[in-house]
């Protein structure tokens, strides 16, 4: 696997982590009459109007500032957030397109992080040298006044408990976990909580296009951050110009029919692996059938369930944490030697390889610390849509249909679906249609056997919006641009430097 290649998987990755445990977004209020005009609300004047003072951000080649936006863009005079934002010139040669804003997902993931750390330095030159790369952390991300929850201790214990109980005991246990969680978000992040929705993203993205001095926004989204494209085209279609959304969202299902899906996706995902894995001499799964490679899954599974693994440190592998640490490898098959080598090492009482990938995962750092990568993550996917669960009862009558989606991930899927049942701020979106009526064209990139955003959503997605056009990837992993195929790579890059889409329906390999 070649450096820009691991540093765009790892970026994506993160910037992706959270759609399993909370379940992605895909709701968002109706805009108003004010979002889609010609030109900005006089209320909204001063933030249309504010200059972006750049500065040295101390990473080579790169500018950051800070703009301002409405707290609550239905109260535009009640107080502002403040977004951080970064950027790095066009390189030339060639023309100068304008900017292309890029994220990564989540919700939750760092956009300044992935433009810094991959987008700027590994999207393909021509695309850099024609494009200032633009990123802002989404507000309540990262360093956009982020949202808190609990201290690094109280994560440990969430990412602890056991999420597919056994019992009432167990049960209850993970009930108050997630009671736990929602109250810690209220108590530290209660003013912005309100105020995290893909929709008023999508309204602070176009307060920075016209910042940058852009007359339209040009965008590559990845997972959830084609949510938060599509929602952008859907509020200002007219300012639409080339839009790139990458690992397709489905914003017209609601919450439960996406955590459904999703655990299909990580079971087609899974097997996709189990069918390598077999093949290989360093197996620990089994070297006879797909089947067998889910029982010894399994068979570890409850394993650590009755006696987590130790891993060399105070912290113990408990189920929860291997599952995560599976989970995590499911979105590159460059990271399946990786697992394979963590699984074996935790069937023999090691789980330090398992812990590593789930800590990775939910961004916890060495000292212990979190980033807030789960906490913005929770706070966007419960805001945006209505539960998928009001309670443990709903969760056990849906239980059969979750593990036929998945022997291997249902059950824990499903309890995991519970998060937002507590949540103390009440959903401001709903599913429904993006149509984006009058927008440019539009690219919307599926992998047939994408685990976190399965590839029947790009496919709906692009049959919803406009002027929507379906790319396809078949192969594994989570989204497709910079995945190594040129056929891929080739159609995006043409699309972002002379506007001409690929034709509807291309498929690559």
């Amino acid at each position: 696997m070649d450096t820009r290649r691991l540093l765009r998987t790892f970026a994506i990755a993160l910037g992706t982590a959270g759609l399993l445990v909370s379940g992605c977004s895909g709701g968002g209020s109706a805009p108003s009459a004010s979002a889609t005009g010609s030109a900005a609300s006089e209320e909204l004047q001063p933030y249309y109007g504010q200059e972006l003072r750049w500065r040295d951000c101390g990473v080579e080649g790169f500018q950051c500032t800070t703009m301002k936006a409405p707290l609550d863009y239905a109260e535009p005079d009640g107080g502002d957030v403040k977004l951080a934002v970064s950027r790095k010139k066009a390189t030339g040669p060639g023309k100068r397109i304008g900017s292309l804003l890029v994220n990564p997902g989540g919700p939750g993931g760092s956009a300044v992080g992935y433009l810094q750390g991959y987008a700027a330095i590994g999207y393909p030159a021509p695309v850099r040298a024609r494009y200032d790369m633009v990123a802002v952390d989404p507000r309540g991300v990262a360093r956009s006044e982020p949202v808190e929850c609990l201290t690094g201790k109280e994560m440990d214990t969430y990412t602890q408990v056991d999420q597919t109980p056994d019992d009432k005991a167990e049960v209850a246990a993970l009930a108050a976990s997630y009671e736990k969680f929602a109250a810690g978000c209220e108590k530290r992040s209660g003013k912005i909580l309100p105020h995290v929705s893909t929709v008023e993203t999508a309204r602070d993205m176009d307060i920075l296009r016209s910042l940058l001095g852009d007359d339209k926004l040009h965008y590559v989204g990845a997972s959830y951050g084609t949510f938060l494209g599509a929602t952008y085209a859907d509020l200002f279609p007219a300012r639409v110009g080339r839009l790139v959304l990458d690992g397709a969202m489905d914003p017209s299902l609601p919450a439960i029919d996406i955590n459904r899906d999703q655990t299909a996706g990580f079971e087609a995902a899974f097997q996709s692996f189990a069918a390598d894995c077999v093949k290989q001499d360093d197996c620990p799964l089994g070297t006879t059938s797909t089947a067998n490679a889910a029982t010894e899954l399994k068979k570890l599974f409850a394993d650590l369930d009755s006696e987590p693994a130790a891993t060399g440190g105070t912290r113990r592998l408990t189920e929860s944490l291997g599952t995560t640490g599976v989970i995590a490898a499911m979105y590159d098959e460059s990271a399946w030697p990786q697992l394979r080598q963590a699984v074996a090492a935790a069937q023999r009482g090691d789980g330090s390889g398992l812990l590593a990938l789930a800590d990775s995962y939910y961004e916890r750092d060495p000292n212990g610390s979190y980033q807030n990568l789960m906490f913005a993550n929770a706070a966007v996917n419960c805001l945006d849509l209505a539960p998928a669960f009001s309670g443990p009862e709903a969760v056990e009558k849906a239980l059969p249909e979750f593990e036929k989606a998945s022997p291997v991930f249902g059950r824990g899927f499903a309890w995991a679906a519970l998060n937002c049942a507590p949540w103390p701020v009440e959903p401001t979106g709903t599913p429904h249609r993006t149509e984006a009526e009058g927008a440019a064209p539009i690219v919307v990139v599926g992998t047939t056997r994408d685990p976190a955003t399965p590839y029947t959503w790009a496919k709906s997605l692009a049959d919803q919006l406009s002027s929507g056009t379906l790319l396809t990837y078949e192969g594994d992993g989570h989204t497709a641009y910079g995945r190594g195929s040129d056929c891929i790579d080739t159609a995006i890059n043409t699309y972002l430097l002379d506007g001409t889409p690929p034709e509807d329906g291309k498929k690559c390999t």
